[in-house]
């Protein structure tokens, strides 16, 4: 991309910018789900995180976007972020002209907020600027969706397709639910893995912001039975986005989570969408494998980082050594404890 010689003007949105930053990033080609306006309220209402979004204009026109959320913890320092708890929402630009115009401005945000580093979060690919990154941890799985049933089921790995069958014959079903559903599993899910939890507002919130764009998936051991595992996920253009999940362990024996991935795949479908995007997975974990398993595409992530404080990279995620400890005492508390502290230290975590 090469930039026009109209020079690039960059600013920090106000509230009244949402429909134009929309407007923008619905026809952007690299924009994503994650670049959505809705998020600025979601996180600067549910965490408390001071939001700057910026818009690189010409002439008046948007040229480029870049969202960036500040986050301050006592465990995990002070950071500027695109975005916490996206996969990636780097900057989004017409030109090089306009993203360097953005990235430049955003250097000079974390300068004068004093943070420890500057992190832009983007898919993998040729370095552009000269800074350390990771590009090693996070992939992020896709995969292509049918208009017919069934040759969505047959895309399905066999294994994996048995195993959708016996959910059918086991007489599960799946519904559309609420966030307090989504918390009561979420929680459970994370409480078994060491993890904090996030509140259930947070689900609210999404919700709420997204509008029709946004649904929880529920699977149940039948129609009005127990709620075994459950989805939240976001629609964009053709992609959906499929960014939270939780389950109770007796999903397993059931294969709730197979016929989950089933009925995701099958109600995207209906809803005209061509891409099944369910999020990022780190490297050597569970749910890397279990995507894998079920015939995703993983793309590798690429993040970026201008170091301001310190020289190494920032390893703020549970495969950190040093983290051993506290997950293994996580687990051990009671759920009432995890259940209310957890959402008090989930927001360095994104």
């Amino acid at each position: 991309m090469s930039a026009p010689a109209v020079r690039v003007c960059v600013r920090v949105c106000a509230d009244a910018d949402g429909a134009r930053w929309d407007a923008y990033v619905d026809t952007a080609p690299a924009a994503t789900v994650s670049h959505r306006w809705p998020w600025r309220k979601v996180l600067q209402e549910v965490f408390g995180h001071r939001c700057h979004y910026l818009v690189a204009e010409r002439d008046g026109v948007i040229v480029g976007v870049l969202p960036l959320a500040e986050v301050k913890t006592l465990l995990f320092g002070h950071a500027l972020v695109s975005l916490p708890f996206c996969a990636h929402a780097g900057p989004v630009a017409d030109d090089d002209g306009a993203r360097l115009a953005l990235e430049e401005r955003a250097s000079e945000l974390a300068r004068s907020a004093g943070v420890g580093h500057l992190e832009l979060r983007g898919r993998d690919g040729p370095a552009q600027r000269d800074w350390p990154c990771n590009n090693e941890l996070y992939v992020e799985f896709s995969k292509r969706i049918h208009a017919d049933p069934d040759e969505n089921l047959l895309a399905i790995p066999a294994k994996q397709r048995a195993r959708v069958r016996k959910g059918i014959r086991n007489g599960l079903s799946s519904e559309l639910g609420d966030a307090a559903t989504m918390f009561r599993l979420h929680a459970d899910n994370m409480h078994r893995h060491g993890t904090p939890t996030f509140p259930q507002r947070y689900f609210e919130a999404l919700l709420a912001g997204f509008g029709d764009d946004a649904e929880i998936l529920v699977v149940r051991d039948g129609p009005g039975g127990v709620p075994m595992s459950c989805m939240l996920s976001l629609y964009f253009r053709d992609e959906m986005f499929s960014i939270y999940a939780g389950d109770i362990p007796a999903a397993r024996d059931i294969v709730a989570n197979h016929f989950k991935y089933w009925e995701l795949t099958r109600r995207a479908a209906e809803r005209g969408c061509r891409v099944f995007n369910c999020g990022r997975s780190k490297r050597g974990t569970g749910s890397f494998d279990f995507k894998e398993n079920w015939g995703f595409d993983a793309t590798p992530l690429r993040y970026d980082y201008q170091l301001l404080q310190g020289d190494h990279i920032p390893q703020n995620n549970p495969l950190n050594p040093k983290y051993r400890l506290l997950i293994g005492a996580w687990r051990m508390m009671p759920r009432w404890f995890v259940n209310r502290a957890g959402p008090l230290l989930i927001g360095g975590l994104g």
